[in-house]
């Protein structure tokens, strides 16, 4: 049965706010997730919160009932809170129904089965919570075997980068790493490193891809450092017929793993 917390001053209250910052989430191994869309996303892929707050009413609604008592049955706590308390939670003056409690997860670099999909997307250095989220719906949307971050990229468990993921970041796996450590672990087998760049004559369309791809998104100022994109395989642009010289790093990481799932779909990989 769900209890209810209306103060602010609840000790429970004071550590979930604490979230919103980086070392807490670390520290605590949990994140925030709000809004009803993302939890039900996150109950669909397996995923349940430990703590599900949720505002007056909510429970009337069909998904949120079956979201509680899930998160009961599976011994999370339920817990009706006011507007108010939504919103110093989420950070938003108009907060969503639910904000959910989860804990952190991801994929050790070692445990992913480069086999599972013909398509991987990796980021190095990406600072943009919402690049970050908009990639994984990407990554979602194309199939691909997972996002491996690498070097210092944004959390991908803030609150911001969560809600861009629009429930993506519950069933895409996301590795981080070095790249020290990743680009053995990638020479250790099949795979096409495939990076995205200015500096290069290589048009988008003209390779064949060989699966598994991994196409490699740089840094949103100062794209891949030059060692870096000195061990791709491939540097490939998209055209600029504008005055633009380039395109966001998640606008241009949707567009290049269309081009590669479309040749796939035209070519089965091998």
């Amino acid at each position: 049965m769900p209890r209810t917390i209306t103060a602010f001053s609840n000790p429970l209250i004071k550590r979930i706010r604490l979230l919103r910052d980086k070392r807490h989430r670390r520290e605590e191994g949990l994140f925030l997730a709000e809004g009803l869309r993302i939890a039900t996303e996150a109950r669909e892929a397996g995923v349940l919160p430990a703590y599900l707050f949720f505002g007056p009413d909510t429970a009337r609604h069909p998904l949120a009932a079956v979201l509680i008592a899930e998160t009961e049955a599976a011994g999370g706590e339920a817990i009706e809170t006011t507007i108010d308390i939504l919103s110093k939670l989420s950070g938003k003056d108009n907060p969503g129904a639910i904000v959910g409690v989860y804990r952190e997860f991801e994929t050790p670099l070692a445990a992913l089965d480069r086999g599972r999909a013909p398509l991987w997307l990796a980021a190095e250095r990406l600072r943009d919570p919402g690049n970050l989220g908009t990639i994984l719906r990407t990554a979602d949307a194309v199939g691909a075997g997972g996002l491996i971050l690498i070097d210092d990229c944004v959390d991908p468990f803030s609150v911001e980068a969560v809600r861009a993921s629009m429930g993506a970041l519950f069933t895409v796996p996301i590795t981080r790493t070095r790249w020290e450590d990743f680009l053995p672990w990638l020479r250790g087998g099949r795979g096409q490193l495939v990076a995205l760049s200015l500096d290069t004559d290589t048009d988008y369309q003209a390779p064949a891809y060989a699966a598994p791809t991994f196409l490699l998104t740089g840094n949103e100022a100062q794209g891949l450092p030059p060692a870096y994109a000195a061990e791709c395989d491939l540097r490939v642009k998209m055209p600029m017929l504008g005055k633009a010289d380039s395109l966001n790093a998640a606008v241009a990481t949707a567009v290049m793993a269309y081009e590669v799932l479309n040749q796939f779909r035209r070519r089965p990989p091998a």
